[in-house]
């Protein structure tokens, strides 16, 4: 085998693991991320639940959803103006911390991202699409499980 060949090969080894290492980081970074929003959403929800027990209004999801989004929004503003937050703490804060808080965040961003865009068509259909189908599906995947017999 000529010896260029096994410099390739070892090249493209390095670079293979090179793009491995920085993949596992990144899922870290959104692993740890997801584990801190998890614990802070069941945080807050209990709190809320507990203190709202006797309303029908469902505060505790309502106040995260909302919560979320105001953190996002507030990070995002942040990351665009100061140009803030390298990739890796986008990933801890956006897709993990905060996706492990609320998915809604993630909802509300790309919505406010298509209107600044100019895109009110797209973004009317994203969030009502959304929500409709989002409703829809959760009913369905009842629907279906009770087809079956226990």
């Amino acid at each position: 085998m000529p010896p260029w060949n096994d410099h390739r090969a070892a090249w493209s080894r390095a670079t293979f693991e090179s793009a491995a290492l920085a993949n596992m980081k990144n899922l870290l970074l959104v692993g740890i991320g997801g584990f801190i929003g998890s614990i802070l959403r069941y945080t807050l929800g209990g709190l809320v639940l507990h203190l709202s027990a006797q309303q029908r209004f469902p505060y505790s999801t309502f106040s995260v959803n909302v919560l979320g989004c105001l953190a996002i929004g507030l990070l995002a503003g942040l990351a665009e103006r100061h140009d803030m937050f390298g990739p890796g703490t986008r990933l801890f804060l956006f897709s993990g911390l905060l996706g492990g808080f609320t998915t809604f965040s993630a909802f509300g961003i790309d919505a406010v991202t298509l209107l600044r865009r100019g895109e009110w068509l797209i973004a009317t259909v994203y969030a009502g699409a959304s929500v409709v189908l989002g409703i829809t599906a959760v009913w369905l995947g009842i629907k279906l499980v009770s087809v079956f017999p226990r």
